[in-house]
């Protein structure tokens, strides 16, 4: 059974943003997105510092919680760079609807928000890309060493700490995930439900494993803390870096680069240039030397019958943005 959910495309190129966006004055935000953005950042931090000095001083680090570490980490990021971004926002496959599902329950655990909230500020980004408007833009701090530092650290972390997250209207820039129940319901006990699960599932798998607290502990740490801190920052990176450093390939009317290392470490989101120019294109790395591990997924999805509808920009579209070197 095909996925039920409203099948409306969505160009957020074509979304009019209110009038009341276009500045670069973020709205303000909530005290408690505050104190809950200053928990979900730094505590992660403050864990992965942690498992670093435990391990470090008493040896407990073992191929256990590494495999608990990488496998949480590609399953969550894959929730966030095929579920919440190529398939939610950009709808650049289709597939069933318990595939989807899945894949978006798996990017509400990687601590980057519900699907509504992740997706709206995204559209509305690629909406008002490097322009007044644009949530975490790292460019309109003015000139200078200083001002180049301020703006990238806005776009990288800073920018969580304002409004955009928590007020950026749902019924115009994801009208059709307000009709997905899925998406809904993760955005409704998302707080409450899915940050704890972020934790406490790689410490039980830690201990059913191990069979210790100790064991336990270090999924906590590892599986949980460190895990975090690598996704977020990956993610935040392509926000930041890959809007300051790398290479123009194609015209995208803005300042995204794409980012060798963001690439690698970003399974593909670090080309963003690339994905600027084609926002709606399910490979991020359309050259055979730039790894997309997103896109090798979803092609792997696609050779199963599980991915269809699959877009990707055609050798006319790529000559006519291609820009001179």
């Amino acid at each position: 059974m095909h996925v039920s959910v409203a099948e409306q495309f969505i160009d957020e190129t074509s979304i009019v943003p209110a009038a009341s966006e276009l500045t670069h004055t973020a709205p303000r935000a909530s005290p408690i997105h505050l104190i809950g953005a200053v928990i979900g950042i730094v505590m992660p931090i403050v864990g992965a510092v942690a498992a670093m000095i435990v391990s470090w001083r008493t040896g407990w680090f073992d191929l256990t919680h590494l495999i608990i570490l990488v496998v949480g980490y590609y399953l969550t990021g894959f929730g966030i760079t095929v579920g919440y971004h190529r398939l939610l926002t950009h709808r650049s496959f289709t597939t069933y609807g318990w595939t989807r599902a899945g894949i978006t329950l798996l990017g509400a655990l990687a601590m980057q928000k519900s699907p509504l909230e992740w997706c709206s500020t995204h559209r509305k980004h690629h909406s008002l890309s490097d322009r007044p408007g644009d949530p975490h833009t790292p460019h309109g701090t003015g000139r200078g060493f200083f001002n180049a530092c301020r703006g990238l650290f806005h776009a990288h972390v800073g920018w969580l700490f304002n409004g955009h997250l928590t007020t950026t209207d749902h019924k115009r820039y994801v009208p059709d995930l307000l009709q997905d129940p899925v998406a809904v319901w993760i955005h409704r006990y998302w707080e409450p439900l899915f940050v704890p699960l972020s934790f406490l599932i790689p410490t039980g798998v830690a201990w059913a494993v191990t069979g210790t607290g100790r064991g336990a502990l270090l999924g906590f740490l590892w599986g949980g803390c460190a895990r975090v801190v690598l996704q977020q920052h990956v993610t935040f990176s392509v926000n930041s870096i890959c809007h300051m450093f790398g290479r123009r390939e194609y015209e995208a009317h803005d300042e995204s680069r794409n980012n060798f290392i963001c690439g690698v470490l970003g399974a593909g989101e670090g080309f963003h240039n690339t994905h600027h120019a084609f926002p709606t294109s399910a490979r991020h790395g359309l050259e055979w030397w730039q790894p997309d591990l997103s896109w090798y997924l979803i092609r792997s999805m696609q050779a199963l019958g599980l991915a269809w509808d699959v877009k990707l920009p055609t050798p006319e579209m790529r000559r006519s943005k291609r820009l001179a070197r």
